[in-house]
């Protein structure tokens, strides 16, 4: 895991299509704003993970763009 320094107002890239700032640090908390195109999913992990697991539920194939289950 790489594991980064960033204060308020930076950002890191992750590749060159995905940019995540550092919005706010408030006690334990930190908030991010996530730019990515919209063929990109960006979720919260526990909900990528409750998405996984009604896609295995379904028999769906992980291929499956997890944007299509996102109104959950």
């Amino acid at each position: 895991m790489l594991v980064l320094t960033r204060r308020i107002g930076e950002s890191l890239m992750i590749g060159s299509r995905v940019t995540v700032t550092v919005v706010a640090v408030k006690g334990g908390q930190i908030r991010i704003g996530v730019n990515a195109p919209k063929s990109i999913p960006v979720h919260r992990e526990e909900l990528y993970e409750r998405i996984r697991r009604e896609q295995r539920r379904l028999g769906e194939p992980r291929t499956r763009p997890l944007s299509a289950l996102e109104r959950t």
